[in-house]
């Protein structure tokens, strides 16, 4: 019985059990496959990078202000974080990885590192 790749449809030679052709015919039926899940992981990652940059770019010295004007000119989201820490006293810092806000009084943001 003749299998053929279930990418591509050409016929298989070699071992019983291969279902591909090629390498290239495995990896992009696999790539084909996850397309639509990692388009959504590849946006959310690179808007926590773009993020982290700012707040790093701002914060180079582990603690300051900065309005939050300036963030969002920067191109900053703030709906996407890695964690949130509440303090004993209850404030609330929002994380990108090590890189965290604190939102104050008059749209200042107090920029802090977490080590």
């Amino acid at each position: 019985m003749q299998k053929s790749c279930l990418e591509c449809g050409e016929k298989i030679v070699g071992r019983v059990d291969k279902k591909f052709c090629s390498d290239y015919c495995r990896n992009a039926h696999h790539n084909n496959l996850n397309k639509d899940r990692k388009n959504l992981v590849r946006n959310v990652n690179n808007q926590l990078r773009k993020n982290y940059r700012i707040l790093e770019e701002f914060n180079p010295n582990e603690k300051t202000t900065i309005s939050k004007n300036k963030l969002l000119a920067r191109g900053f989201n703030f709906e996407y974080i890695t964690s949130i820490y509440t303090t004993k006293t209850g404030k609330v810092y929002y994380f990108v990885y090590d890189q965290g806000y604190l939102p104050l009084e008059n749209g200042i943001y107090a920029l802090v590192k977490r080590n």
